[in-house]
């Protein structure tokens, strides 16, 4: 089957780039077998990991949302927002570089804007000419930057739990362990949640944590928030210990477009924790912006 068709019935497929022929992926551990799998060339000619859902009716064309995972993840840390967002939106999920099944492009500038260019070219492979932004923790900034430097790119932004400034490595970039784990996820979480984000997070390549470290060592967004242009809806928790209300709220102020909605939890990838949660307040929002344009 072709990759279009292997993206709308669900099934994982590899293909070396656009137009090919899809074969049976290879899933590493941050991989999940259960979605459609597709790989696109990056800039550099190595390839891009992705995954393309849409679970509406094969003769719609619907709009797309890009959602950009964190650090240390893959585009499967996306699985809760599946079901309910891909019956409304194309969702594309891409690897970035480095992280999951996606390689390091040779000289490989490890920047937001770099970034933010890198996904950008994904659209361009794809035929997207814009999408809505979706990005959580560390994917929260480049989303930033994304929106910043591809204003007619980005229909709505959305972040999730993503600082503007550097955080304590001790609180949100450490390695995986207990305390870490609690902080990220939050005292609900179930054992095998965290036992399997323990394993995703242990799969990040050492060169990509290096590059990654450079990113963060590096993040400070605020001359990037007053050029968002797009219709921004903000998300945290009430208790974070990445980042507290107080502190989202200053730098969300400074998005012109935007509002800020605070969840109840003491975790701050709360895009995991609470998927549903999340999914209902941007579907609202989104639709809510279409009925104000």
């Amino acid at each position: 089957m072709s990759a279009g068709t292997a993206g709308a019935l669900g099934i994982s497929a590899l293909a070396p780039e656009l137009g090919a022929m899809s074969i049976p992926a290879k899933i590493d551990p941050g991989g999940d077998a259960a979605q459609p799998q597709t790989a696109a060339p990056a800039a550099s000619g190595n390839d891009l990991f992705y995954r393309d859902d849409w679970l509406g009716a094969p003769w719609v064309k619907p709009e797309t949302a890009l959602l950009i995972h964190g650090n240390d993840e893959s585009s499967v840390s996306w699985f809760g927002w599946i079901p309910r967002m891909a019956q409304e939106f194309r969702l594309l999920r891409p690897d970035l570089p480095g992280f999951g099944n996606s390689p390091i492009p040779q000289n490989f500038e490890w920047s937001m804007p770099s970034l933010a260019t890198t996904l950008a070219r994904l659209l361009d492979r794809l035929g997207v000419d814009s999408a809505h932004i979706i990005g959580a923790k560390t994917g929260g900034a480049i989303g930033m930057q994304f929106a910043a430097d591809y204003p007619q790119r980005t229909r709505t932004l959305t972040i999730v739990s993503g600082p503007v400034t550097r955080v304590s490595s001790g609180i949100a970039f450490s390695a995986s362990s207990s305390t870490s784990q609690q902080r990220r996820l939050g005292t609900s979480a179930s054992k095998e949640l965290v036992e399997y984000w323990d394993s995703m997070m242990g799969s990040t390549k050492p060169q990509t944590r290096t590059g990654i470290a450079k990113v963060e060592a590096a993040l400070n967004m605020e001359s990037v928030l007053p050029r968002i242009a797009a219709p921004t809806l903000v998300i945290t928790t009430d208790r974070s210990a990445l980042q507290s209300v107080e502190t989202v709220l200053r730098y969300q102020q400074k998005i012109a477009n935007s509002r800020l909605l605070v969840l109840p939890s003491d975790a701050y990838h709360v895009a995991v924790i609470k998927p549903d949660e999340c999914v209902s307040n941007v579907l609202s929002f989104i639709k809510e912006t279409k009925r104000s344009a």
